[in-house]
């Protein structure tokens, strides 16, 4: 009888490691949808601050016609986010979210003001044509990439994805 709680006491000890492990990274999905959302509010930057350069002109129309195109996937991308914080427990998972985006735009305006605007918009503008000719396939390879200098907020759990070039 001793050995049969000590294996239960095993397993609810390797349940609860294994539930704080999984809160501290992301499974495949999760990270997909950091990186689309990434994507996402990266082109929103550009868009804003790119729109009154002279090679600007229309940008923030395809950023809409890019997020239109797309509401479906991004929509799935902010849900899996609001599921992931909600089953960390966060207890404003809706909020956390919203803090996430701001992060992330944030990140990327940073860089943007590290550059002259200039500078940025002329070696980040063409990211929007190019986000808006890809398909739904070919968009989700792009966000199941890692990005090196932009890490995701959690690691992938126990493994890692594809190195953006």
């Amino acid at each position: 009888m001793e050995r049969f709680f000590a294996v239960l006491a095993l397993a609810a000890l390797l349940t609860t490691t294994a539930t704080a492990q999984a809160a501290q990274c992301y499974n495949d999905r999760q990270f997909e949808a950091e990186q689309g959302l990434r994507i996402h509010s990266e082109l929103m930057v550009i868009s804003l601050t790119c729109m009154k350069m002279p090679q600007g002109a229309g940008m923030y129309q395809k950023y809409q016609a890019f997020t239109n195109k797309n509401k479906i996937l991004l929509s799935s991308y902010e849900d899996d986010m609001i599921e992931f914080f909600r089953a960390q427990g966060v207890s404003a998972p809706e909020k956390e979210f919203h803090t996430l985006r701001t992060s992330l735009a944030n990140q990327i305006s940073q860089h943007a003001i590290k550059m002259s605007t200039s500078n940025f918009c002329q070696h980040f503008g063409s990211r929007i044509d190019s986000a808006l000719s890809m398909d739904q396939q070919k968009l989700r390879r792009w966000a199941q990439q890692s990005w090196p200098n932009s890490p995701t907020t959690k690691p992938v759990c126990g493994g890692q994805v594809a190195l953006r070039k």
